[in-house]
């Protein structure tokens, strides 16, 4: 069986086009931050030692965490900067105000941060 020159090349464009179709398919997370499960937005907590957890958000395949002292728009300095591929990080903290922040990443999109306050007495 003998193909002609012009059934090969359309064969090949219409495997390479199912490919990329494939890898152009990414979920559109960017109006999907992040949903805080704890600490409360204003918690005040007596404790050092903090669990941060935030429900999954589908089609994300990690997360930027981050905390500042006293908060992002006058940050005397970041505390943590990470990128997570779970949905909670666990750290110590020295008294004082905080503000935390999560963001949900894939390879094409990020949604936008969903920020909470937190003091540590």
């Amino acid at each position: 069986m003998r193909f002609s020159f012009f059934a090969i090349v359309n064969m090949m464009c219409v495997m390479l086009l199912m490919s990329c179709d494939d890898i152009i398919e990414v979920e559109d997370i960017s109006n999907t931050p992040p949903v805080i499960i704890a600490p409360d937005n204003n918690s005040e907590l007596t404790t050092s030692a903090v669990t941060f957890s935030w429900y999954d958000v589908y089609e994300a395949e990690t997360y930027r965490f981050q905390v500042a002292t006293p908060n992002f728009d006058s940050a005397s300095q970041l505390v943590e900067d990470v990128v997570l591929d779970s949905v909670n990080y666990s750290t110590n903290l020295s008294s004082g105000n905080y503000q935390w922040r999560v963001k949900a990443l894939n390879s094409a999109y990020e949604s936008e941060y969903t920020t909470y306050n937190l003091t540590i007495e």
